[in-house]
């Protein structure tokens, strides 16, 4: 089937004569309503009646960007804890060596910070390049872009022991971080813009899910009984090299590209069609509501400017969906998750686990987060996103102030460490399961595809930057307030949920043309008031 991009036309079979006959604008009128392409920005349109669903392409996207992207993300980001003194004993001993420097303590903390840190400036940086480069060379090749990032990056991790280099080390972890930033912006665009609408939300997750998976396949590998050893941890560090090799030849060879992106963005009408067509497995004739809703968006864009960051930022109309990604994306790393990983290894030490069994705990508190992360696959099929997020930070407010009390009130009673146990478990599994998933992809429900981009890039800025935050003055302010430094949490997490409940509209099953309408108002919007004052007038 040919588009013709300047009027509408159908196709139907006629009945009696097998013939496929082409209905114009004009001919709208003769066509039944069983005939007639229904449209996406129905008020009460039902995501079920749309076609499509899982495919073979479909499923191996999500598989390659899920352990080829996001998992590599993950894994550098938790692959340093259990293996920290021995990587931190390496430094030391190659400044000495190489320098003639004895360090001292506070230095070699510095040294230890830079090494961590930089990984979160990477991500940053990679997360405010990824819009360029997504609109440049297509999601595909931000993708492969993110992939050969990881790919030079885990090279230079592996040769840091050989070459008994620290600027090897800062690089490596550097440009990993450049390919975690890519892959945390872009996976979720991409598997947004290639699924059907009912299975946005699903497909939306597995970007949390690779992250988690990863950093608990980093812990596994830090073990002294795996990777955690004098003479392997730089095969540790390097371990994630084939997942993004393998990714990028997938990526680059067999992987579609995102219809939407060449529909709106490249102009290329055919070309998107035919990679619609092979995503769905269906054929285009089958496809009219999809093609009536790239019609529609490319209508909307009516100028050839591109979407760039200053642009967005300038639109009256965006200001409120681009408060809302940045605010929840910034949100999820100041509700204390880090936090809380970095206290269960010494509660599990008071519980009286011993060292073993605390690291033990502390990897199933690993294996809770991803499990979670699978679990909010279906969840998020099946259940409105701003509940499923309000009921999520609710919960999370909670265990939070339990933490701190039980905390406060360990020396009173073993049995209070065991508390302290319980509510960790009990706070990852609610973080998992809202606060987790929904900041990575929520952007691109809220954004049409032409500002999608720069906006979801912005918005991984603000993830990485809360990472960094966190991770930078969570020493200094564990050291003034104790377990006093949970309520900092507690109050971020206060003024999330407010944003939440005033401003973020439902997104589960709506055309994204129908959610930027909903608060293009900016903050005199009021997305979840719309409905009662219409029946009231």
């Amino acid at each position: 089937m040919k588009f013709n991009s300047e009027r509408s036309s159908y196709m139907r079979c006629d009945s009696e004569t097998g013939d496929m006959l082409d209905y114009k604008d004009s001919d709208a009128a003769v066509l039944t309503d069983s005939e007639r392409p229904r449209q996406p920005n129905s008020e009460n349109r039902d995501e079920r009646s749309a076609p499509g669903g899982w495919t073979l392409t479909l499923v191996l996207a999500g598989v390659t960007c899920c352990l080829g992207s996001a998992v590599p993300a993950g894994f550098n980001g938790g692959v340093l804890n259990n293996a920290a003194d021995l990587i931190g004993g390496f430094c030391n001993e190659s400044v000495k060596e190489r320098y003639g420097v004895e360090v001292s303590e506070n230095g070699l903390k510095i040294i230890w910070s830079t090494v961590v840190s930089i990984f979160l400036i990477g991500g940053a940086v990679g997360s405010f390049l990824a819009s360029w480069v997504s609109d440049r060379y297509g999601r595909k090749g931000g993708l492969c872009a993110g992939n050969m990032f990881g790919i030079i990056g885990a090279g230079m991790l592996f040769l840091v022991r050989k070459l008994n280099s620290i600027e090897l080390l800062l690089a490596g972890r550097l440009l990993s971080g450049f390919s975690g930033g890519i892959a945390t912006c872009i996976v979720p665009m991409y598997m947004a813009e290639i699924a059907p609408l009912r299975l946005r939300g699903a497909v939306g997750v597995l970007c949390q899910l690779g992250i988690t998976s990863g950093v608990f396949l980093g812990q596994i590998a830090g073990l002294n009984t795996v990777l955690g050893t004098e003479n392997s941890w730089d095969f540790m560090l390097a371990a994630f090299a084939p997942l993004c090799m393998c990714a990028l030849v997938l990526t680059s060879t067999v992987l579609p590209e995102s219809p939407k992106y060449l529909f709106i963005i490249r102009d290329q009408k055919q070309k998107a069609l035919d990679e619609l067509s092979r995503i769905r497995n269906m054929d285009v004739m089958l496809l009219q509501v999809e093609i009536s809703s790239l019609e529609q968006e490319a209508e909307m864009k009516t100028t050839a400017e591109p979407w760039t960051i200053k642009r967005i930022l300038k639109d009256p109309a965006l200001q409120l969906p681009l408060f809302l990604v940045c605010t929840i994306q910034f949100g999820q790393q100041m509700s204390g998750i880090n936090f809380v990983f970095y206290y269960s290894n010494p509660i599990f030490l008071d519980a009286g686990l011993g060292n073993t069994g605390a690291q033990y705990a502390t990897l199933a508190t690993g294996a809770v987060n991803m499990a979670m992360a699978l679990v909010s696959v279906p969840v998020m099929s099946s259940f409105n996103r701003r509940g499923v997020l309000l009921s999520s930070i609710y919960l999370c407010f909670g265990c939070l102030i339990i933490l701190c009390i039980a905390l406060k009130l360990s020396y009173l009673s073993s049995s209070v460490s065991i508390i302290c146990t319980v509510t960790i478990l009990a706070y990852v599994i609610f973080y998992g399961i809202g606060l987790g998933p929904i900041p990575y992809f929520i952007g691109s429900e809220l954004f049409d595809v032409g500002p999608r981009p720069a906006a979801m890039a912005l918005g991984s800025v603000f993830n990485w930057g809360g990472n960094f935050l966190v991770g930078m003055l969570f020493p200094t302010v564990e050291h003034l307030m104790g377990p006093y430094a949970f309520l900092i949490f507690v109050v971020a997490l206060f003024f999330l949920e407010l944003v939440v409940r005033i401003y973020l509209p439902e997104t589960r099953g709506k055309d994204t043309m129908d959610v930027t309408t909903s608060i293009s108002q900016g903050f005199k919007s009021r997305p979840n008031c719309s409905r009662a004052y219409a029946n009231a007038a």
